[in-house]
């Protein structure tokens, strides 16, 4: 199989994890029989040097004609970088909200694992963590707050911002399923997270997935409300399988669970839309502070990476020998400085993704 992958390299130390991912890629094609050929695109910080603007019409067309798309992280120092000076529609995320609406990438997946050989990075208490933990975080990613109708105004002498959160539940019901879909693969188990108590949207939310929840009979379905759900990730972890939930609340809650498994480098991600095609990226940031140093950790995208050869390209097999690769230098005590403790080896960004393709399709 020949896989068209579109690459956005993106800012920061989006160059440099981004070609650790497509080492990875290349060997797992290699081993299994497959081609990748490569679209570079910009976006982002990089986009805005050389076009002006954070995504072009053409870079959508282009991105569009590739089977899936990995990208690096998007943005800059928002003191410092000459890009915040731009008006908020021509900034680095901008870019990242349009491609997600032209595109119809509605579902994001954020897998939070806690590997056994990372317990020690996680912040929580031992007993908490014992045994580990797996849950899939999945955000409704292009309604909601984000992309409602803003404004700032002058009523009477007074700067007035306002933000309009607005679902309708056809968006709520695409999600739904597609969350309940994913736990048929897992656990079994949903846990649809709202603020119905304050917000109508939210009461829509609930409504709505408990239609949906009627079609699948052999999952477990709860409600929590998102403040005592960011309580009870940080106090177990372990109980949650697949959370559901709109974009704002996904946003903040994927981040919290990224800190509950020791690193935001450890986090991989998928952004798909209604078809098999999916955007795959890291949950961490840019890092402009360490862009260049050769020390970010790059696993996170090499995870990205094997979650679209599962969602995209539906090579399980394959994904699976990128995780194992992954699991094993884990197991040898190699650690990127994010996840590093006492005993252990510090390695560089090249290195991790030297030492993890040298795995690939060894027993």
């Amino acid at each position: 199989m020949n896989l068209k992958i579109g690459v956005i390299k993106g800012d920061g130390i989006g160059p440099e994890i981004v070609t650790e991912a497509m080492k990875v890629l290349d060997k797992t094609a290699e081993v299994y029989g497959h081609t990748c050929s490569y679209e570079q695109l910009l976006m982002g910080g990089a986009s805005i040097d050389v076009h002006g603007i954070p995504l072009t019409d053409e870079t959508i067309q282009r991105a569009k004609s590739c089977d899936a798309v990995l990208m690096g992280s998007i943005g800059g120092d928002a003191k410092t970088s000459p890009w915040y000076k731009l008006e908020p529609s021509k900034r680095p995320e901008a870019g990242l909200l349009k491609i997600r609406k032209e595109l119809n990438l509605f579902a994001n997946l954020r897998p939070a694992v806690l590997y056994e050989e990372l317990k020690g990075a996680c912040p929580l208490k031992e007993e908490i963590t014992e045994g580990g933990f797996d849950m899939m975080i999945m955000r409704e990613l292009t309604g909601g707050l984000y992309f409602g109708e803003r404004k700032t105004v002058e009523e009477n002498g007074v700067l007035t911002a306002m933000d309009s959160l607005c679902y309708n539940e056809n968006e709520i019901r695409r999600i739904a399923k597609r969350g309940f879909d994913i736990a048929m693969k897992r656990r079994k188990k949903v846990t649809s997270v709202d603020k119905a108590n304050v917000l109508d949207s939210s009461r829509l939310w609930r409504k709505v997935v408990e239609q949906a929840a009627e079609e699948y009979p052999e999952v477990t379905l709860e409600h929590m409300l998102v403040d005592n759900c960011a309580m009870q990730l940080v106090k177990d972890p372990k109980q949650f399988d697949v959370i559901l939930t709109e974009n704002m609340f996904g946003d903040i809650l994927s981040d919290e669970a990224s800190m509950v498994t020791g690193s935001i480098g450890m986090l991989a991600s998928a952004s798909l839309n209604e078809t098999k095609f999916g955007l795959y990226e890291p949950s961490g940031g840019s890092a402009p502070d360490i862009a260049g140093k050769g020390i970010a950790n790059p696993i996170a995208t090499i995870l990205s990476a094997a979650m679209m050869l599962r969602f995209s390209f539906d090579l399980d097999k394959e994904a699976e020998a990128i995780e194992e690769a992954v699991s094993r230098v884990l197991k040898e005590g190699c650690r990127t400085i994010d996840i590093m403790s006492e005993g252990k080896t510090q390695i560089g960004t090249a290195q991790m993704g030297d030492l993890i393709t040298g795995y690939i399709g060894k027993h």
